[in-house]
């Protein structure tokens, strides 16, 4: 797969970052690339925003993961800040996905989950927020394709216990408790399905409204939706 075309460097980037990052990429790979282990994500091309969100919470304890909460402890915004802006601006190209053992039916569940939800119940498409190329929005909405089943499915799954919250209104828990555990194998079975183009990057914008409101992302961009309960 051809590599993205490279993105200017960050005026704001310290020198000698990626030599810093090296107990990051330990488990998150090269650049930030991810590695075969299912539970560790992509972390390079996020965007900033989300990136520097979720280092805040692995830090202030809000995202419970004992490693990081341990690597990032001591850290100051400003370092986090630079933390992300280095990952951000990582492009290195995806793998191929790797062969589902997802039955046709599950892949065509999930299919539908993410690209056009659920009308009938009022729960949004998972692209109506990540964008319709499910690459993200910046500063806060991450990109869904070239990240492992087994880390969509825990996530989820967090979303859905409490386990994992985000800024008030927590847009994401309220659509993820609205999922059975059927759905959030069958959207993960597809998203880890999907090849990634070479031109996968967050949007600098949503191309309209969000579908409910989303303290990550800030009202301007988002309306009020009622989430339904899954049949």
């Amino acid at each position: 797969m051809a590599q993205s075309p490279a993105t200017a460097p960050d005026a704001r980037a310290i020198p000698g970052m990626a030599e810093r990052m090296a107990a990051c990429t330990v488990c998150h790979g090269k650049e930030g690339r991810a590695t075969a282990d299912g539970y560790y994500p992509r972390i390079a091309g996020k965007p900033e925003g989300y990136l520097l969100h979720q280092l805040q919470s692995f830090r202030d304890g809000q995202r419970r993961y004992p490693m990081m909460n341990y690597l990032l402890a001591n850290l100051s915004d400003d370092y986090l800040q630079q933390i992300a802006i280095f990952f951000a601006a990582q492009h290195p190209p995806y793998p191929p996905p790797v062969t589902t053992e997802a039955s046709a039916t599950v892949l065509e569940r999930g299919r539908q989950l993410v690209t056009t939800g659920q009308p009938a119940q009022r729960m949004p498409a998972c692209a109506a927020c990540h964008g319709d190329g499910l690459g993200g929005v910046a500063p806060g909405i991450p990109g869904l394709l070239g990240l492992p089943k087994d880390y969509i499915n825990a996530q989820l799954g967090a979303w859905r216990n409490g386990e994992r919250k985000a800024k008030a209104p927590d847009c994401m828990g309220e659509i993820a408790r609205a999922l059975s555990p059927e759905d959030i194998n069958a959207a993960s079975s597809w998203l880890a399905a999907q090849p990634v183009p070479p031109d996968y990057r967050p949007a600098a914008a949503p191309p309209k409204p969000l579908p409910a409101q989303c303290g990550s992302m800030g009202p301007a961009v988002s309306k009020p939706v009622t989430m339904g309960a899954t049949p």
